[in-house]
């Protein structure tokens, strides 16, 4: 047949006159003098065969008898002093993953013990004429789903999809999705993984997924039960062509992944992949222990080419073969550090994404943060890239959370000054890496932490469901309940959290930045104060889609936010605001005059006026932020744009949108589109707006 080759690693056909079941195998293993490939064809006895050539630590070899669908994994327990390939039965020995498999098989062995192999795939799907979405990033606006919890409780899919790839892709999800206005679903890891074995016998189990045993695999769990009866293909089919519907109907997908550690947890846990094949080159170690940057117990080593190289395949596996959009990269510091084991904002895994002819025009967003030493590094990674801003959280909580229970309180509280950075995207943030503040990924919840309405109702996480004694989690949430913990039949607190969970999505959605929305926040979903789920796989993580009263008034609000925010995108230049000279951002207080210096730092000035706009747009946006706990007459500002240009005459404000309550609309439904009717406010009017409100108007350019 020929000579075997180091590369590509993994299962890859040969030339066709060599026949479909034939392949090359190769799998990095430069600690190992031997490697046996054990494989099994569908129907057929287990083979094993020893890997004969060895290249820069790749063992590789020709399989003349591999046909899709089978089932294999590597040897490496030889006796040191035999030169005969040991007779190993499959079934009860635990094989090494390949690190590069397409598909992970999942069954129980005889001693009740799960078992773990790879199995050879295909990559036929037809397409079709789909094309990706390929959204603008100003345009974006990600939803952070989790492929199950998402359909798990929805009346409107059938319940045999519920929780599966193709429940996420039903037309009524479908619909949901674009009634609301997001572009693009971030899913939580879809890459097969397992539970941590401190959840084994609990009764819980990994719902977030963040333990990765498989960086070419898809979760097998999240396919439908008819796909998993037919096998590895449907699975596989499925999945691709949930991917192929949501981009027939413009919504990109972003994957969440997680090359940070692996599901080998930590040193002397057990040898299912890499740890059995090359631990010391694929693992971060000193002084011969881990060196555990992420809290998981270990650390892949991106100090080490060859872990950069399976995670850059990886990536292009998924781009090239499911046609995904990009990716969000969990703990992304611990990709970026060295073979020191510090951070480098020119980390050659970094700049190769960010370059690759195939990544470069995904998204690829970063959680800037890890466990280990300068783990924090928002703003600092490079071109191409995004962050996630954990600067805009924490400020916009504040803002609209601790610092008004601090004004209630009679406490000393902070001023508008963050409140400005997080509308302005942060801007000072990002441009030391020479990004804009279309780099900043804008949230205010995620998987991780509090939902929104639960921001609004506990002043502390309540995380005993998790059998950890409520110590998991985190403490400092910025959060505010509103006089009571919880649960409350107090209309007047009721209609509080609710007012204020309007103005944290306002906030987010009207920010400069890409915003982030977690699934269920346009619902009011509540996870009773847990804000540590990962082990919830049940109706304290899954949405609800009862839809009460609530439901429907804070998701009403959400697709109205979202409305405004595309239709006032639509009248800006394309270059809008990431070119420099083709946007502004001015600032006002209550009366009317700009903000100066001493008033940002004023914790007594809590009405903030944003007017925001492109010299070439064809109509500009101001907001009004009331933050304070009393009602205030605020003046609209002249618009600056009128004062460089004489022949332009002033044009009035339309008020477009006020989170203070929902109107209702003619099938009783509760709204908060206002009628073009609504009188026109001309700059330098006063307007009434109450406390812990937000007003959006519209500025169109007058007539010449």
């Amino acid at each position: 047949m020929g000579l075997s080759r180091r590369f590509p690693l993994g299962v890859s056909t040969l030339a066709q006159k060599h026949g479909p079941d034939a392949v090359n195998v190769a799998v990095y293993a430069p600690a190992r003098r031997r490697v046996a490939l054990c494989h099994q064809a569908p129907g057929g006895p287990w083979k094993a065969v020893l890997l004969p050539d060895v290249t820069d630590g790749v063992h590789h070899g020709l399989i003349a008898d591999m046909p899709v669908g089978s089932r294999y994994g590597f040897y490496t327990g030889f006796d040191s002093d035999s030169g005969q390939l040991l007779q190993v039965d499959p079934e009860s020995v635990q094989l090494l993953l390949d690190p590069y498999g397409r598909y992970i098989d999942e069954h129980e062995a005889a001693d009740g013990t799960a078992r773990y192999v790879s199995v050879r795939m295909q990559s036929d799907f037809d397409w079709g004429n789909v094309v990706r979405p390929n959204t603008p990033r100003r345009n974006t606006v990600l939803y952070e789903a989790h492929v199950r919890g998402q359909t798990m409780l929805h009346p409107g899919i059938p319940e045999d999809i519920r929780g599966t790839y193709a429940g996420m892709a039903h037309p009524v999800m479908i619909k949901h999705l674009q009634e609301l206005g997001v572009t693009a679903v971030q899913l939580l890891p879809i890459h097969f993984h397992i539970d941590e074995p401190h959840l084994h016998g609990t009764g819980m189990r990994n719902y977030w997924g963040y333990n990765s045993l498989g960086f070419f695999a898809p979760q097998v769990d999240y396919a439908s039960a008819d796909a998993r009866r037919r096998g590895p293909e449907a699975v596989q089919a499925e999945l691709k062509g949930m991917v192929k519907l949501l981009h027939m109907a413009g919504i990109e997908v972003i994957l969440d992944v997680v090359y940070n550690h692996t599901a080998e947890g930590g040193q002397g846990g057990p040898a299912l992949s890499w740890r059995g094949l090359a631990e010391e080159q694929y693992y971060r170690m000193h002084d011969g222990g881990y060196v555990d940057t992420t809290g998981c117990g270990n650390s892949l080593n991106f100090g080490n080419p060859h872990v950069i190289r399976m995670a850059m395949d990886s990536l292009r596996y998924w781009v090239e073969e499911f046609h995904v959009d990009g990716f969000r990269f969990d703990l992304a510091v611990s990709l970026a550090r060295n073979g020191t084991h510090e951070f480098s904002s020119q980390h050659p895994f970094l700049l190769a994404a960010a370059t690759d002819g195939v990544l470069a025009a995904t998204k690829l967003i970063a959680e800037p943060w890890d466990m280990g030493i300068d783990g924090w590094q928002t703003g600092n990674f490079p071109t191409g890239w995004s962050d996630w801003n954990d600067s805009f959280r924490d400020n916009v909580r504040s803002v609209w959370l601790t610092d008004r229970a601090s004004q209630l309180d009679g406490h000393h509280h902070g001023s508008l000054g963050k409140l400005g950075d997080a509308l302005g995207g942060s801007a000072g943030l990002f441009a030391q890496s020479g990004r804009s503040p279309m780099a900043s990924i804008n949230l205010l919840t995620a998987h991780d932490g509090f939902t929104l309405a639960d921001l609004t109702a506990y002043n502390h996480k309540h995380n005993e469901d998790n059998q950890e004694g409520n110590r998991d989690g985190h403490d400092h949430n910025r959060s505010w309940n509103h006089g009571v913990e919880g649960i409350s039949n107090d209309p007047a607190i009721l209609a509080e959290r609710s007012r204020t969970a309007r103005n944290l999505m306002a906030t987010l959605l009207l920010a400069l930045g890409v915003p982030m929305i977690t699934a269920g926040d346009e619902l009011g979903r509540s996870q009773g104060g847990n804000n540590n789920a990962y082990c919830q796989d049940n109706e304290i993580a899954w949405l609800d889609w009862s839809m009460d009263d609530d439901a429907k008034t804070m998701l009403s609000a959400t697709r109205r936010l979202l409305q405004i925010r595309k239709d006032f995108l639509a009248e800006q230049p394309s270059s809008y605001p990431m070119r420099g000279g083709e946007s502004f951002i001015h600032w006002f207080g209550a009366d009317g005059l700009p903000m100066t210096p001493e008033r940002w730092t004023n914790p007594h000035e809590r009405v903030l006026t944003m007017l925001i706009g492109s010299p070439h747009g064809l109509v500009d946006g101001l907001v009004v932020f009331n933050t304070g706990i009393t009602d205030e007459m605020v003046t609209l500002p002249a618009n600056p744009r009128y004062a460089t240009d004489p022949a332009a005459e002033p044009g009035p404000f339309m008020l477009r949108m006020t989170t203070a309550a929902a109107g209702t609309d003619r099938d009783g439904e509760p709204t908060f589109r206002l009628p073009r009717s609504v009188p026109r406010v001309p700059a330098g009017d006063a307007v009434p707006v109450e406390a812990n409100t937000v007003q959006i108007y519209r500025n169109d350019l007058a007539p010449r």
